[in-house]
């Protein structure tokens, strides 16, 4: 499979890598090699959908050659003006200790792709049911070039549903032949950018390269925060991080404005309940700053108002004007809508174990559950920056009162079950665990610190007793997270997932998959039964 997949795979790169170069060649981008070529392909990914959104509405088919072909321009064009100083650019290896802070950052990006990668592909077939959905969507539009449907049959996640997961996924499967394959590769590949693009978020935020590594390393343990479960927010999560990124820029260059518009509006199409969750956050993000740094933050505004403009432009007046306001919204609820009340199919009170004790048998597509030592960071690092509120009151430190201000409301949107207005409470632990990973990473740091300190005090002038001291505590730290968090994580995301609540029996499950292991890629079947199975085991039938 990966060797039939190897030419999505360096397309998908190429695509996001070029798009983001060129974008990130009108502003002022890091000094650090290694972030501006990872962040460049954050910025891609975001401009890559947008763009296709604009190709949508202009009805240019969404077809995966003339992405490549701009992909190709745009490098080639760059090189023909700059050829000059390319050729007399001198080639300086350097490694900083920012660099290998980014390193390690890279093998808990490499674990978790290989966590996601070995328990999507431990079973035969697709999980659940969103995933078979997914799967005559991504098809739909792999085959009709665009993300309008042009059929009185409908799709669960196309029009008037953002479908940016649709588009990404259905132009990829362009250039290979399973969508079974796609699904899975593609979104384990995804999901696990989430950690390169966390880490330069929580950088950019807190500049302190070590607390962004501490609360990456939180976030890359910690059960809540996303499963290899396939579904349209596995996109809006590494499209948060990356737009957080681009609007934190503005700080170095007033231009970057103008990037974290295109990628808030990709993250504004991406899903409905975490599009959302995403522009509260931005709120409280917008909110709390300001008040901060007693100033009106212009650009950081014209970012967001030109994320939601183009969001506006390019999915949701198009879908407004066709289905009415009451019509897209009844579209993702299924009854009559209050946008101040949206229920999800697992919502419940939770207790307190359920937060601190992470399991091994949980959630599939949201599990649930911090850990016991990161409940307890979480906890000191909530005190610590509360105690020290002089210090969080500095305009330089308006992050740490946008912490607080993020945990409290994410906490109450797990639990607002039990409370007449919520969004879809048992999505919204992953949200809860961007605060709790960023203010675990406080409470690291400060230990971290102090231990030094402490064993400074008590070895004087030796140098080496005060590191070893300092990293064996944080090497126990380390060791409670994977304990009592990461373990759990790894076993729920490598396990046997069901495959869907419609199958009649174990016999039938038995009778697809040896159908999907005999029959070639791309033949056409017909059914009296459930279109969405023959697309997801690689075969065809026109649905639509």
């Amino acid at each position: 499979m990966i060797n039939m997949g190897f030419l999505s795979i360096v397309l998908f790169f190429l695509y996001t890598w070029s798009f983001g170069f060129i974008l990130c060649k009108f502003v002022k981008e890091s000094n650090n090699t290694l972030e501006r070529n990872l962040m460049r392909v954050g910025i891609g990914l975001g401009s890559f959908i947008f763009l296709g959104f604009i190709f949508n509405l202009l009805r240019i088919p969404l077809d995966w050659r003339i992405f490549l072909f701009l992909s190709v321009i745009i490098l080639l064009f760059y090189l023909f003006k700059n050829y000059k100083s390319i050729i007399n650019v001198k080639p300086a290896v350097k490694i900083s200790r920012s660099s290998i802070m980014i390193l390690i950052m890279l093998v808990l990006f490499f674990i978790t792709f290989n966590m996601y990668h070995k328990g999507a592909f431990n079973y035969p077939y697709l999980e659940d049911d969103d995933s078979w959905s997914h799967a005559m969507g991504v098809e739909y539009v792999s085959i009709e070039k665009t993300v309008f449907e042009k059929t009185s049959v409908g799709f669960h996640y196309i029009d008037p549903y953002p479908p940016a997961y649709e588009m990404l996924f259905g132009i990829i499967h362009q250039t290979n032949d399973s969508i079974y394959w796609t699904l899975k590769f593609f979104n384990a590949l995804i999901i696990s950018l989430s950690i390169i693009f966390f880490y330069f978020f929580a950088k950019v935020l807190s500049k302190s390269p070590k607390k962004a590594l501490f609360s990456t390393f939180a976030l890359f343990a910690v059960p809540a925060f996303l499963s290899h479960f396939i579904w349209g927010i596995a996109l809006t999560m590494p499209l948060f991080f990356v737009s957080f990124y681009a609007v934190e820029k503005v700080k170095d260059d007033k231009k970057w404005w103008i990037i974290a518009g295109i990628v808030i509006s990709a993250t504004l199409t991406s899903s409905p309940t975490h599009s959302t969750y995403f522009g509260l956050f931005f709120i409280i993000y917008f909110v709390g700053r300001a008040l901060f740094q007693r100033k009106f933050l212009l650009y950081e505004f014209l970012a967001g108002a030109l994320g939601v403009l183009l969001s506006f432009v390019v999915w949701w007046l198009p879908m407004i004007m066709k289905y009415g306001f009451q019509g897209v919204i009844r579209s993702f609820l299924g009854r009559n809508p209050s946008v101040l009340n949206i229920a999800g199919t697992a919502d419940r009170a939770y207790t307190l174990s359920d937060f601190v004790f992470a399991k091994e048998v949980n959630m599939i597509n949201n599990p649930i559950g911090i850990g016991v030592v990161l409940s307890i960071l979480t906890v000191i690092g909530l005190i610590f920056v509360v105690v020290r509120y002089k210090d969080m009151l500095k305009r330089e430190n308006y992050y740490k009162l946008v912490l607080v201000l993020w945990f409290i409301f994410s906490f109450y949107a797990v639990n607002a079950a039990r409370y007449p207005i919520k969004l879809s409470p048992f999505r919204a632990w992953m949200v809860l665990a961007i605060p709790v990973a960023l203010l675990s990473g406080e409470a690291i740091y400060m230990i971290y610190k102090f231990t030094k300190g402490l064993a400074a005090n008590i070895s004087k002038s030796n140098k080496m007793i005060t590191t070893i001291i300092s990293f064996m505590v944080l090497g126990l730290l380390v060791y409670g997270i994977i304990t009592t968090s990461f373990i759990q994580k790894y076993t729920v995301n490598t396990a046997i997932w069901p495959p869907g609540g419609f199958w009649t029996s174990n016999e039938e499950i038995q009778g697809y998959i040896w159908f999907k292991d005999n029959i070639p890629n791309g033949a056409r079947v017909f059914t009296f039964s459930n279109d969405a199975l023959i697309i997801g085991f690689d075969k065809f039938i026109c649905h639509w």
